[in-house]
């Protein structure tokens, strides 16, 4: 499994079209084999800041999987218009810490 973390830093005004679309988007990552779950994030301090953390089965399982999938393009014209904005966009290995009550 890899963890894909996404940051955006959305433009003011455009909060509410962001998670619209990601309403809307969530649909085809639920439809993917590879992914195992997600979160979306909003900063309490500063609300136009997001974090959206992805599981996925594997890199290649996102990269190669999802990305050439029938259910990538619907999701990546409803996120697209926001791709700007984001600061980060990476994938991360699990380490053996952790912890949850």
């Amino acid at each position: 499994m890899v963890v894909e973390i996404i940051r955006y830093n959305i433009a003011t005004g455009q909060e509410s079209s962001f998670l619209e679309a990601y309403e809307k988007a969530q649909t085809h990552l639920i439809a993917s084999p590879h992914c195992l779950a997600y979160w979306l994030n909003r900063c309490v301090k500063d609300r136009a800041r997001f974090v959206l953390t992805i599981h996925w089965d594997s890199a290649e399982g996102h990269t190669r999987g999802f990305r050439n999938s029938e259910h990538f393009p619907p999701f990546y014209a409803l996120v697209a218009p926001y791709f700007a904005q984001i600061e980060e966009m990476e994938h991360y290995e699990p380490t053996d810490i952790e912890w949850s009550r």
